[in-house]
């Protein structure tokens, strides 16, 4: 009974007893037995009426098939590293609780995959878990958020945003929000603010960019000196394989793709532009040329040294 009111939504006493082949009188036994064992099973009389799973004030025993746990387990291993505050405590006491519960048969499958597997993962910053919930919440319920920030010129200041989504890139977390003050949309580090504190101000929903897409060109071409494009003459995926989001834009031109990607030394974007392997052509600055000349000088040199 517990696996059909986790399937869907609502059922009648009739559907049950049809289901699980047993009488409504059983259902109803069934449903205080659930709820005796700390299930909120909420029940409805009338037209339409019938048993539901609700939400309860502790959490019960979860009934997990053997995919879902497996999943579940195998999920909370990767959590384990992840770049969360305290996320990683808490993943493994959960990961503990449920191998503790596992049929043998099941467990065997979880520590195979376990002693399989290796996890190539860059350090990240950690974040505590209520600021995640605090933005989290904050988008749901459209509230304003206030935090300090630090600014360019140096020292802090107080920041007040309409937040819309989170953003994370595997090593960092970003929220991408209107700036009230600056009335513009801005991208902010969660691992840079401090005090943050939602208020009771709600706002109205504006038309926004698109998160993924407004972050990664903030992270990749804005904070730098120079914003270089290229286009390469390779298919765009072959390209996206090559480099990170968080490094440059890919825009696809079918056979070709464009690059832009920012920096603040166009002799290292470059050295790493001509480290991809693919024909290039500079689109913009022109000052990049003269950096590719310059590298292929550096190069001919480097392999001319040790020759006479």
């Amino acid at each position: 009974m517990l696996g059909l009111l986790q399937r869907r939504r609502s059922w009648t006493a009739a559907e049950l007893a049809a289901e699980l082949g047993v009488t409504e009188r059983s259902i109803r036994r069934d449903a205080e037995r659930l709820r005796s064992l700390g299930y909120p099973v909420r029940a409805t009389s009338g037209v339409g009426g019938g048993y539901r799973l609700g939400a309860g004030a502790r959490m019960p025993p979860l009934l997990l098939d053997d995919e879902e746990a497996i999943a579940t387990a195998v999920s909370l291993r990767l959590a384990s590293g992840g770049t969360v505050s305290g996320a990683a405590e808490a993943a493994l006491r959960a990961l503990a609780k449920l191998d503790q519960v596992m049929p043998p048969r099941l467990r065997e499958q979880v520590r195979a995959v376990h002693a399989a597997t290796d996890t190539l993962v860059a350090e990240g910053v950690a974040i505590d878990a209520d600021v995640l919930v605090t933005f989290a919440r904050a988008c749901r319920d459209l509230l304003r958020v206030r935090f300090h920030y630090p600014a360019r010129a140096g020292g802090e200041s107080e920041r007040t945003v309409e937040p819309v989504r989170m953003v994370t890139t595997g090593r960092r977390w970003y929220l991408m929000a209107f700036d009230v003050d600056r009335d513009d949309w801005r991208t902010f580090r969660l691992d840079r603010m401090r005090d943050v504190r939602a208020t009771t101000w709600r706002f109205r929903a504006r038309e926004h960019p698109d998160p993924v897409e407004h972050v990664q060109r903030s992270v990749t071409t804005i904070p730098y000196r120079w914003l270089v494009r290229v286009r390469l003459h390779a298919p765009a995926r072959t390209v996206r394989e090559l480099v990170p989001p968080t490094i440059g834009l890919v825009h696809d031109e079918g056979t070709h793709c464009v690059l832009e990607v920012g920096g603040d030394d166009l002799d290292w974007i470059a050295a790493h532009i001509a480290r991809l392997g693919i024909p290039a052509e500079v689109l913009e600055p022109p000052e990049l040329r003269e950096a590719a000349t310059r590298l292929a000088r550096t190069l001919q040199q480097l392999g001319g040294a040790g020759t006479r």
